[in-house]
């Protein structure tokens, strides 16, 4: 009998787990109309596309300042609208006025990617609303799906990630053996997202918010926000979680919603409530009708950038203080001190074993072991959050695991107070 915790994780799926943090930015011809909604049905022309201004390095680099590792660029979104000059369509920007007709927003993001060594990835809606043969021919569809893939594999150089949201793709059938043959043939390292045959899935919200537990192995993914129906995958495999979630109101740029960029302070408990619970946070800011990040979601994105680092930037012990033992690990502090954080990481290499553990403090005055916290996954990152408590020693314990763990990370913090910003 196979138990998940017998199922182990690529390497590359390891790399992706450690890039934890990523930028989603949702952009296109949308952009330009105010109001605009999902599969909204009022027609939309590519003339109105000209971001004068456009600058995908002023997004990389923001990204980049505030500790992502990797963000991903609405390639092509339900409406259909590619954000490069495909020749298999005619509603791209080749037929915008923007460069007159020869610019390439893919092509300035990822190379801006690249410039500043984060990740690339590209957003593929595989529902296409201007293309009216998606329901009529199916073969006529997956050419074209196919076709657009191998433009955007084939031309712009290494893609880390291929996000496919199944929203609009509830009642059809696409033909995954051949689109992921072609995918894995172009990029054999690209990380599929959800789809076809994933390497990460959707956690099953927008909210950023990953359950308890949210465990790294799983038989079936949650493909649409418009269904609770699931993707059965036929086995249990590893397919880590991923939150996305909006830093405003909308998807994509409005001019109505500036008021809804999130608070610091929310923002930071998405950190906890997506990394903090061991799943990878992808934060959606969408760039202006200039083409650029909006001032007030750039400030909130690297404030957030700067707490995390002021918060886990230095830990005042770390595993190398820390000894083992035969339920887990212990530190002994060589005199009392207060902690308000505690950071555990599994070393998933061989899989997730831990299936519950505790915290336990040794208290100041009495010197008794009191336990503090309990929990169920710690995988890739578990981020516990406690009052501050004055303690000779903290231990971890393993409650129940299956196989062997091993912890390859446990540090303690004292954040202090932290403090709120609109």
């Amino acid at each position: 009998m196979i138990t998940n915790s017998m199922i182990k994780p690529t390497l590359r799926q390891l790399e992706y787990q450690g890039w934890e943090f990523g930028l989603f930015l949702h952009f296109g011809l949308r952009t330009f109309y105010e109001g605009y909604v999902d599969f909204d049905k009022r027609p939309m022309s590519p003339s109105e596309f000209n971001p004068v201004q456009l600058d995908c390095e002023q997004w990389i680099r923001t990204a980049k300042e505030a500790g992502m590792e990797y963000a991903v660029l609405t390639a092509k979104h339900h409406d259909g609208f590619s954000n490069w000059p495909s020749k298999y369509s005619s509603f791209s920007v080749a037929q915008s006025s923007w460069k007159d007709g020869k610019g390439d927003v893919v092509k300035e993001f990822v190379e801006a990617c690249h410039k500043y060594g984060v990740k690339p990835g590209l957003y593929y809606s595989p529902f296409d609303g201007s293309a009216d043969f998606y329901n009529q021919d199916a073969k006529a569809y997956d050419d074209y799906f196919v076709n657009q893939i191998t433009e955007l594999l084939g031309d712009y150089g290494d893609i880390d990630i291929l996000w496919f949201d199944g929203c609009g793709s509830e009642d059809h059938e696409y033909d995954w053996s051949r689109i992921i043959r072609e995918i894995r043939r172009m990029q054999p390292n690209i990380l599929i997202f959800n789809m076809g045959d994933p390497n990460f899935r959707w956690v099953g919200n927008e909210d950023g918010i990953a359950p308890i537990p949210c465990w790294n192995v799983t038989d079936a993914t949650e493909f649409s926000i418009l269904t609770e129906q699931k993707e059965a995958l036929g086995e249990h495999i590893w397919l880590p979680a991923e939150c996305d979630v909006q830093m405003r109101a909308n998807w994509f740029y409005s001019d109505s919603d500036e008021h809804t960029v999130k608070s610091l302070n929310q923002l930071m408990g998405l950190y906890y409530y997506s990394i903090g619970r061991g799943a990878n946070l992808l934060l959606n800011i969408g760039p202006d009708r200039e083409g650029l990040l909006p001032a007030k979601d750039t400030a909130q994105l690297q404030a957030m950038g700067e707490e995390i680092r002021r918060r886990f930037g230095n830990p005042i012990a770390s595993i190398e203080q820390c000894s083992p033992n035969k339920s887990g690990w212990s530190y002994e502090a060589a005199k009392p001190h207060l902690i308000d954080h505690i950071l555990i990481q599994e070393d998933l290499t061989s899989g997730e074993h831990v299936r519950s553990f505790r915290i336990n403090v040794m208290t100041e005055k009495t010197q008794r072991s009191i336990t503090v916290y309990e929990g169920r996954n710690i995988g890739h990152k578990s981020i516990i959050r406690i009052p501050a408590i004055k303690v000779r020693g903290v231990q971890l314990e393993i409650t129940d695991c299956e196989g062997v763990p091993s912890i390859r990370q446990l540090a303690l913090y004292h954040v202090g107070e932290a403090y709120d910003s609109e």
